[in-house]
């Protein structure tokens, strides 16, 4: 039988994962709100569209939950359930952790959300996980690649450092999310959950100023926490500081890390120019 994932929501994440799978064979579908091609990828237009389900053994879902749970599952479970799927994916965040002072997390640590979008994310796992299909859950930390990363903001003049004492906060190169969830589709393990990070939480100050030296362009401004102008959703990220153990993947998926730090993964797109 033919490889066939369908994306729901072929977003960032999504188009990392196509890209790998594509040339080894695989047909990909995904969903977006206006259906235009996107990486030489069929998409379809949903909410609107029926959805291309005939043939599909993957699915990859990374559409988030709203006060209302989860969308895809409120709308497509009857329309996959029975189906022969190989692998289920649902891409959650590490939101669902909540706030830990700092200190070190893993799966096993009971999930304890902070903000409204982490009380939904953990609602949401829960729900995919009782669906019936063959889930995999993968809790993402703050993504960053090509075209998505603090160069821009450091180009532009605008960006700060914003400094709070202890705060750190784990990251992962979308390359990198796209070999786990390769590895996890090469060896099934429904009701697994995987914590998708680097090896090195780190300060966002620290981010933002290897970014600037990277570049050969003045540092940024430190700012204090408490002063800074910011957002209220900005803000509300500061609310949590955790770290995130990646051993997981590396034990039971065999991955190993293109980036396992945000100055790897920071220098390689200097070098790409992005």
């Amino acid at each position: 039988m033919e490889n066939t994932l369908l994306c729901l929501g072929f977003g960032y994440s999504a188009q990392a994962l196509a890209r790998r799978l594509k040339p080894q064979g695989w047909r990909v579908f995904g969903t977006t709100r206006d259906g235009q091609l996107i990486e030489g990828v069929q998409t379809v237009q949903w909410p609107g569209s029926p959805l291309p389900l005939h043939g599909v053994t993957h699915v990859l879902s990374s559409i988030a939950p709203t006060a209302d749970g989860d969308p895809v599952l409120a709308s497509v479970l009857e329309q996959l359930d029975g189906r022969d799927l190989s692998w289920a994916g649902y891409l959650s965040t590490t939101a669902v952790y909540g706030d830990h002072g700092g200190a070190w997390v893993d799966e096993d640590t009971t999930l304890a959300p902070s903000t409204r979008r982490g009380h939904w994310r953990v609602a949401a796992e829960e729900a995919w996980f009782n669906s019936g299909l063959p889930v995999h859950v993968f809790r993402l930390a703050g993504i960053y690649g090509p075209g998505r990363g603090p160069f821009s903001k450091v180009k532009s003049g605008q960006a700060r450092r914003i400094v709070k004492t202890g705060q750190v906060f784990s990251r992962i190169h979308v390359d990198d999310i796209a070999q786990v969830l390769e590895a996890s589709i090469a060896q099934p393990d429904p009701g697994a959950a995987y914590n998708v990070c680097d090896d090195e939480p780190a300060p966002p100050q620290d981010v933002i100023g290897y970014a600037a030296e990277l570049l050969g362009l003045p540092m940024p401004p430190s700012v204090d926490f408490e002063t800074a102008d910011m957002s209220a959703m900005a803000r509300s990220f500061y609310a949590e500081n955790k770290r995130v153990k990646n051993d997981r993947i590396k034990t039971e998926l065999g991955v190993r890390l293109k980036y396992p730090d945000y100055r790897s993964g920071l220098k390689a797109l200097a070098g790409q120019g992005t």
